[in-house]
């Protein structure tokens, strides 16, 4: 029962780790493209805004004067400066007219701020254009001073559009559902047959000494009621004494037999790998891994 919690809590730990990483991608994701629109918003006002002060010098006879550049005093909030107050009757139509042009669709108050005291001077909302009357004040005559010409848009209502973009996020995020679900099924199916195997003898065969055994196919050791899962080198060191049983193995033919066919011959390893075994035949009291002293080790196997 204690392995199989453990390998559950394991299993809600991986799937967990996955969960948070499609969500801290899909965050990255969805905050990248709307980073994105925010930016082509911006480039977009500017250029409309632009566009609005370019038309009216030249109504005015003005194709010298140099624009000034658009200043975004916040997300939703847009100024430009105009020396000289142009026609303030064809603001709103050539206004509405670029931002049609750059696809900007957006509600929005429409401010003129005198430079020298900051009140606003003239003034309307976009539904203005539509109602009979027209815009307030649209025919005032107004000083040729310096005044801002201020525009600021409500805020999206609705998701905003990403050419694409949100079918290719929900697709990928689907993909990344789709991938995790199996990756942790097979986990799940991986970890029950292995709990499975620690009731039922295993089908690879397996060698047993005192009330231990070892599956040397699976690198898995069972002593009492536990079941341990090896490592190669350790599977190799014990199958090495499981098959010398009471008898005196010198530490050289323990380095030859496990480390030096492979190219491998390491002064202390055997000692460090021979203490995790005692540890994990700890369990089991007819088996006990002794050091001889200058000579090597002996596994005291009880029948």
């Amino acid at each position: 029962m204690e392995v199989l919690t453990c390998v559950m809590e394991r299993v809600k730990s991986i799937f967990g780790v996955f969960q948070w990483s499609v969500l801290l991608l899909l965050v990255a994701m969805s905050t990248a493209v709307a980073n994105s629109d925010a930016v082509r918003f911006s480039e977009n006002v500017n250029l409309a805004m632009r566009r609005t002060v370019h038309q009216l010098l030249l109504a005015n006879n003005d194709s010298l004067t140099r624009i000034p550049p658009v200043k975004q005093v916040d997300a939703h909030t847009f100024s430009v400066r105009m020396d000289n107050m142009l026609d303030y009757g064809k603001l709103p139509e050539t206004l509405q007219n670029s931002l049609q042009m750059h696809h900007i669709g957006r509600e929005y108050n429409v401010s003129v701020v005198r430079c020298e005291t900051g009140e606003i001077q003239l003034g309307y909302n976009f539904l203005d254009l539509k109602r009979e009357g027209g815009v307030p004040c649209q025919n005032r005559a107004t000083d040729a001073v310096c005044y801002i010409l201020q525009v600021r848009f409500a805020e999206e209502k609705e998701p905003v559009k990403s050419g694409g973009n949100g079918w290719l996020l929900i697709s990928f995020a689907g993909t990344l559902v789709g991938l995790g679900f199996v990756a942790w099924n097979r986990s799940r199916h991986k970890k029950t047959v292995e709990i499975d195997t620690q009731n039922t003898p295993p089908l690879s065969p397996r060698l047993e000494f005192g009330n231990s055994w070892l599956d040397i196919q699976n690198q898995t050791l069972g002593t009492g009621n536990l079941v341990h899962k090896l490592t190669y080198r350790e599977t190799k060191l014990l199958t090495f004494f499981v098959k010398n049983p009471n008898r005196v193995i010198e530490r050289d033919a323990i380095l030859k037999s496990v480390w030096e066919d492979e190219g491998v011959t390491v002064g202390r390893s055997v000692d460090v790998f021979v203490s995790r075994l005692r540890k994990l035949l700890a369990a089991d009291s007819q088996v006990k891994i002794s050091a001889i002293h200058g000579v090597g080790y002996k596994m005291e196997v009880q029948s």
